[in-house]
């Protein structure tokens, strides 16, 4: 079972989350994390993220990392976006 938590983040305070959990055995664990970032986006109403540098290694490195206004082209109402792999198989 593969379990990512996505959470939105406004003046410290956690305003909503999502835990999305994808059972498939087909998919790469890269794979695994777009579509449930996207199912993420789409429960939140929100644009796709941009992945910069500084995404790609803090999840390398922590399985988690923070998407802010840099990484959206439309305007944000919160702080940013946390995304957390809490489960993998």
């Amino acid at each position: 079972m593969f379990r990512l938590w996505a959470k939105l983040w406004k003046d410290t305070h956690l305003i909503r989350d999502i835990v999305i959990e994808n059972d498939s055995t087909g998919q790469s664990r890269t794979q695994k994390v777009f579509a449930a970032l996207d199912r993420a986006c789409y429960e939140f109403d929100l644009s796709r993220p941009i992945w910069l540098d500084l995404n790609i290694n803090d999840f390398k490195k922590h399985d988690k990392t923070r998407f802010s206004r840099d990484n959206f082209i439309d305007s944000i109402e919160f702080d940013y976006l946390e995304i957390h792999v809490i489960e993998e198989d």
